[in-house]
């Protein structure tokens, strides 16, 4: 049987909503979606292109936490709130994985949770090795 790792990451909506921000099993590691929040806040309100850039920080940070990295990124998918803003969301995107170059999605949402969100992310990567948790190993 697998074992599953499930992190939070203290957010406000993960307790509330009932989720984690970051489940691993075996060799696969996915990510809630992220957005620019903060300690509670939106930031970098009005700017998709630091918005993206912070949300795919704080899904790396996740993906860290059960030991994964960039290059581990085979799927991302971006939702975002106006089409205007696919060429910011793109680059920021590239300036992360442009040389890893994952699969990705974006798709144009009628809005977020918080109106202040211009774009929310969602990461997806495979490890070479099992989930330590899986084998009895230390995590």
């Amino acid at each position: 049987m697998t074992a599953v790792t499930r992190l939070g990451s203290g957010g406000p909506w993960e307790a509330a909503y009932g989720y984690s921000r970051v489940v691993r099993t075996g060799n696969l590691a996915v990510t809630a979606g992220c957005t620019a929040t903060v300690d509670g806040r939106v930031v970098h309100v009005g700017d998709a292109a630091a918005q993206t850039a912070e949300a795919l920080r704080i899904g790396l940070a996740a993906l860290a936490e059960v030991g994964a990295g960039p290059a581990d990124v085979i799927r991302t998918r971006m939702y975002v709130t106006d089409r205007s803003h696919a060429d910011e969301v793109g680059r920021a995107h590239h300036a992360v994985f442009g040389a890893v170059r994952p699969v990705a999605t974006m798709v144009v949402v009628a809005g977020l949770i918080d109106p202040d969100h211009l774009v929310e992310v969602e990461l997806e990567a495979y490890l070479p090795n099992p989930d330590p948790a899986a084998t009895g190993g230390p995590v």
